[in-house]
């Protein structure tokens, strides 16, 4: 899957408070099947075709969101990597948790009845935290897997042995926690980190700009990063013709827009032979 650069022009203006306009465009055609606004169709095949020419194995590659999602029956598990000082209480956690299950189904919902899309949500929970030590855990813990061993770099980091990412043959017999409590992605929120990565490993986004975002309806740094997570790509150094306002498009909208969904749709179609529905 191709490289997720940051976003810091998107972390820069959310730290500021500014608010950027909303480009939520009313579906003007059926989204059951592929006919997307005739508008859209000359930026979606320039997408397409930019897509395919530049991702290594495009359509071999078989951990985008979709297949996680296929693969777990319409179940994502998460788990939380804490890289950070602060305490975090037991309401914080499930804030984050709701958060998270909110901005997933965002992109869940723009696949909703098109074209065989089996699911209208997807039940999306954290089963686990990773932490530099447990004490800044508050509350009760019993519900979730708690780590305290770290990677290379000394970072908090959830069981690799329980990770989709290091075991996509969905082999989990090394999981001390068990296969059911496995985790398909990871939420790596990290003290100061300014923009935003992304992938089919999971996302990354400042805490302190998550915290303070975590009951808005839409997190844009986050709904941007989960959009890499189905195989969305960035927009750096060229912009679809007649499009400038959309989620993919780093600090260019706050929320997911009918171009960022037909976008979604149009992996989903040309993947969903793998998945024998």
């Amino acid at each position: 899957m191709k490289a997720v650069l940051s976003l810091a022009v998107m972390q820069l203006l959310a730290s500021c408070g500014m608010a950027l306009p909303s480009h939520k465009i009313t579906k003007r055609q059926n989204a059951s099947t592929w006919d997307p606004p005739a508008d859209l169709v000359t930026p979606l095949n320039e997408v397409w075709e930019h897509e395919v020419s530049t991702y290594t194995d495009a359509l071999g590659f078989t951990n985008y969101g979709y297949d996680q999602v296929m693969d777990g029956a319409g179940k994502i598990n998460y788990c939380v990597r804490w890289d950070s000082t602060q305490t975090v209480s037991q309401t914080q956690r499930e804030d984050i948790e709701t958060a998270v299950r909110r901005s997933f189904n965002k992109w869940i919902a723009e696949l909703a009845g098109f074209d065989g899309f089996p699911y209208s949500t997807v039940d999306v929970n954290v089963v686990g935290w990773a932490v530099r030590d447990e004490s800044l855990l508050e509350g009760d813990t019993s519900g979730v897997e708690v780590y305290t061993t770290t990677d290379a770099d000394g970072i908090p980091e959830c069981d690799p042995s329980c990770g989709r990412f290091f075991h996509q043959d969905g082999d989990y017999s090394g999981c001390a926690a068990g296969a059911d409590r496995h985790y398909d992605q990871s939420l790596w929120l990290t003290d100061g980190f300014e923009g935003g990565a992304g992938g089919d490993w999971g996302q990354r986004v400042g805490q302190e700009y998550f915290m303070q975002e975590v009951n808005s309806e839409n997190i844009h740094i986050v709904l941007h990063e989960m959009g890499h997570t189905f195989a969305l790509d960035d927009f750096y150094d060229w912009t679809p013709t007649g499009v400038t306002s959309f989620i993919m498009l780093a600090g260019s909208a706050m929320e997911i827009t009918e171009f960022d969904a037909w976008m979604a749709r149009d992996w989903w179609r040309h993947l969903k032979s793998r998945y024998n529905l």
